[in-house]
């Protein structure tokens, strides 16, 4: 099961809205005779790819699967129908499929065929693996992950308002690998005003196939349709707003061909879970937010962080600097919210630190 999540693990960047599922097949002697990945929509599933790799050595074999076999004709057929017709004795699935079009039917379809069908062995790796897909099945909006830049003492910014780079080039270069993952990249309106970004991949290895979507939270129209984020040429921008965003704002941003749309206000700027609904509608299953201290604040108190990533260079800053995360904070320790560290990464002299809530 690990050789298949670390195959599926191929299909991130492009396999999405599908899950970047792997498969591993396995004869009776424990020799395996098939591989396969998912890597975009339309192509063979990852089961697919592995059968066909196995031609007749399926027969009898056991199949090993990150995520529940589909039973629904989408653009492909059926995978379980497909294990069945390929005589495959066993299926071992790390875990169900929450998305309603499967959920369990593929279990089903497999079971009534008479196929043994193992549950669960390697869920907690592919859960993690896969963990933007299935929350955005699950809760109907895109994954949020916070990305920040920080110093030891917690600052993303000097007193001046400087902060490139705060972190080093095997940092940054890490943070464009996470944005060649997302979907979709978030920033809100002082951050577009303050650094003009243009938000695109570059430099990973290997080379991206395809721009994020560049996501502008906009409430007020503050910022011009203007400079690299209004480009088109280097990728799509979508810009959220509000009906507070006078009329002329409006027009600029889609005359310089952003798409524009509206969402509820809250809290000072736009709705922040009607934003990431939103998104989930336009299939973006993980949204990377480096919007700034605010935007980050923001969701932490909203409590829409679905996963944290700070990059932690070795400066110090002090008190005048600005802080990675201003919103209000507990009145004590006890009452602190808590998260659990996912992994520690040092990348020259900065460490990567990835933290999902519900810690102890």
């Amino acid at each position: 099961m690990a050789r298949a999540v670390a195959l599926g693990e191929h299909g991130r960047r492009s396999a999405s809205p599908n899950p970047w599922v792997g498969c591993v097949v396995v004869d009776d002697h424990g020799t395996t005779v098939g591989e396969g990945w998912h890597r975009r929509p339309g192509t063979p599933h990852a089961e697919a790819e592995a059968l066909a790799a196995a031609g007749e050595r399926a027969r009898g074999a056991t199949a090993y699967v990150t995520l529940e076999p589909c039973a629904h004709y989408g653009r492909t057929p059926p995978c379980a129908d497909a294990l069945v017709a390929a005589g495959v004795r066993r299926v071992v699935v790390a875990m169900e499929d929450p998305d309603p079009q499967v959920a369990g039917r593929g279990l089903a379809r497999l079971r009534a065929a008479g196929v043994d069908v193992e549950l669960g062995p390697g869920a907690t790796h592919a859960r993690r693996s896969l963990a933007s897909y299935l929350h955005h099945r699950r809760a109907g909006r895109a994954f949020s992950l916070v990305k920040t830049a920080m110093t030891l003492d917690g600052r993303v910014a000097a007193a001046d308002g400087s902060s490139r780079w705060i972190t080093g080039p095997a940092a940054r270069a890490d943070a464009h690998r996470l944005r060649a993952e997302s979907q979709a990249v978030v920033i809100g309106a002082g951050t577009a005003l303050a650094d003009q970004p243009s938000l695109t991949i570059r430099d990973v290895d290997p080379p991206a196939d395809r721009q994020p979507l560049r996501v502008l939270l906009d409430a007020r129209g503050r910022v011009p349709a203007t400079g690299p984020l209004f480009d088109p040429a280097l990728a799509p921008t979508l810009v959220l707003t509000t009906d507070a965003a006078p009329a002329g704002s409006v027009d600029a941003w889609r005359a310089a061909g952003a798409k524009v749309e509206t969402v509820p206000a809250g809290g000072g700027g736009v709705d922040l879970a009607a934003a990431l609904e939103l998104l989930g509608r336009h299939d973006v299953l993980q949204a990377m937010v480096e919007g700034g201290p605010t935007l980050h604040g923001a969701l932490l108190g909203a409590g829409l962080v679905d996963r944290l990533v700070a990059y932690v260079a070795p400066k110090l800053l002090g008190p005048r600097a600005v802080p990675a995360f201003p919103q209000p904070g507990p009145g004590t320790v006890a009452d602190a919210a808590a998260w659990r560290l996912v992994s520690a990464t040092t990348l020259g002299d900065d460490v990567r630190l990835e933290y999902e809530p519900g810690g102890d």
